[in-house]
């Protein structure tokens, strides 16, 4: 029986996306799943049908698959071989989740924020949807969790048609304009900027000042002499 938690764990970025990639290999590639360190890291850096692209070290994904499996969201095994350590997700199962919620979060922590357009075409190979609305009605099972909502929708862009879903996998999503708001503050923070432009305009105006003066004394000293 599938296992729902009080309360959803609050996951790191690569512990999401490394929940992601296992979810995502299960279904693209089952003749190497479970996967060992180095395919999962090279899953995690992987440059395509990822947002953002990031570069982790295996000391990293180690790491942060110690403390999934502390948590049973990730199963060891030495799979058919017995020889190399591999890793398998649990995640569906702890979370109590079906296959269509658990591919929808994939999808989200591997590619980032998206419409229900995005999601149902990019989530293809891991859950076949009939339709839109079908994405949609998952969408809002997963934010009306009474253990604690897993997806929200944003906010409507300006210019954009549709709303976009976010995972909060890993705590609060950061809206696109919080993130523009973040850039300005960045900027504006900026110790006495404004004030050190204005002292050098100052200064600058005074040097040409100075300039002219001095490029006007040679005329002004032949006349004094002329006059005496």
């Amino acid at each position: 029986m599938a296992e729902c938690p009080a309360s959803p764990r609050v996951l790191s970025f690569l512990e999401a996306r490394i929940l992601g990639v296992l979810i995502e290999k299960e279904k693209t590639t089952p003749d190497t799943y479970p996967l060992t360190l180095n395919s999962l890291t090279a899953g995690c850096n992987q440059k395509s049908a990822r947002d953002p692209v990031v570069s982790v070290a295996e000391s990293e994904v180690q790491a942060a698959l110690e403390d999934l499996r502390s948590h049973v969201l990730v199963l060891e095994t030495y799979g058919a071989s017995g020889r190399v350590l591999r890793y398998a997700q649990n995640f569906g199962r702890v979370y109590g989740l079906p296959a269509a919620s658990v591919a929808l979060l994939a999808t989200l922590a591997l590619r980032g924020e998206q419409t229900v357009s995005e999601l149902r075409a990019n989530s293809e190979r891991l859950y076949r949807f009939d339709d839109s609305s079908s994405v949609e009605a998952y969408l809002d099972e997963l934010a009306a969790r009474s253990s604690g909502a897993l997806v929200t929708r944003l906010p409507r862009q300006a210019g954009s048609r549709e709303h976009r879903w976010a995972h909060l996998l890993c705590g609060a999503a950061t809206l696109p304009a919080e993130k523009g708001s973040a850039s300005r503050v960045g900027v504006e923070e900026q110790p006495g900027l404004e004030h050190r432009v204005a002292r050098l305009e100052l200064e600058v105006a005074e040097l040409r000042t100075a300039l002219k003066v001095l490029l006007r004394q040679p005329g002004e000293l032949a006349d004094q002499v002329d006059k005496a």
